[in-house]
């Protein structure tokens, strides 16, 4: 009887300990959908560069590229790279938050909460792949401007891997950030990382058509996967990206390398942010 009450009683503190993390975590969700909907501006000026993008390379290279050279019309091969732009900034900028939170105390005080570390990073860190996923959504929805009609289907299949994408440059942001002191030196390193790991993933250009050096490099750029995978859900016909040695790996495949690169990230960022409390002193 005194056993049974026992097991009872470890079932309930265990039930109860588990909402608690939820609810950490829900809240830290919450918390960055509140920052996204307050402030509408931002997210409209996030959207404006790859708007850009898709009208001045679409409409201005769709001429000048034979479609023989992407399989189909470049304006629909390029759409999958900016949907990822998209994504990208939202993303990259939970980093910055994080180290604004370690300045202004936030993060001190979500360290002495009775959450574990591992939930309020796993709090923060979804809370970014939900705003970035509900930007991209945004772009998502402009479809036929990329060449890609309404069809339910593809526009889930697309939004999943937006989300997982999301997720994965998430958790790279985070590495860098619990390593970095200042914003100043947060964002330097990102302007010099950003920009080549999208132009090397193949957004905006086959890997066929860049040095061989970029495309073998494609293999370890997380980004490649990400494009890869979009494209090849909004149009099978394109031209093939990443390669390991002669052999494309399958959609499958490379959303599982997205999804273990991202887990991966999370856990080297967790050894580190522990002690991220002591780095704001």
């Amino acid at each position: 009887m005194t056993t049974a009450r026992v097991s009872s009683g470890a079932y309930r503190a265990g039930k109860a300990g588990v909402r608690q993390e939820v609810r950490a975590v829900h809240a830290l969700i919450t918390r960055d959908w509140l920052r996204l909907t307050a402030n509408p501006t931002n997210t409209v000026l996030m959207l404006l560069q790859p708007l850009l993008f898709l009208l001045a390379f679409g409409g201005g290279l769709s001429a000048l590229v034979p479609d023989s050279a992407v399989g189909g019309q470049y304006r629909a091969f390029i759409y999958p790279g900016i949907l990822l732009m998209a994504i990208q900034a939202p993303a990259i900028s939970v980093g910055i938050r994080l180290i604004t939170d370690r300045y202004n105390g936030t993060i001190r005080e979500l360290l002495v909460t009775p959450a574990r570390r591992s939930s309020l990073l796993c709090g923060i860190c979804l809370g970014g792949c939900a705003t970035a996923t509900a930007q991209g959504a945004v772009l998502l929805a402009l479809a036929p401007a990329g060449g890609l009609p309404y069809r339910p289907l593809p526009l889930a299949a697309l939004l999943a891997e937006l989300a997982l994408a999301s997720f994965t440059v998430t958790a790279l942001a985070l590495v860098p950030a619990v390593h970095t002191r200042r914003p100043e030196t947060f964002s330097t390193l990102l302007a010099l990382t950003s920009a080549p790991l999208l132009f090397g993933s193949g957004a905006l250009v086959p890997l066929s058509t860049l040095p061989s050096w970029v495309a073998t490099a494609a293999a370890l750029n997380p980004l490649a996967y990400a494009t890869d995978l979009l494209r090849r859900t909004a149009s099978p016909a394109a031209a093939a990206g990443v390669h390991w040695g002669t052999w494309q790996p399958p959609p499958a495949l490379e959303a599982g390398v997205l999804l273990l690169t991202a887990i991966t990230a999370l856990l080297c960022t967790a050894h580190r942010f522990g002690s991220t409390d002591d780095d704001a002193t």
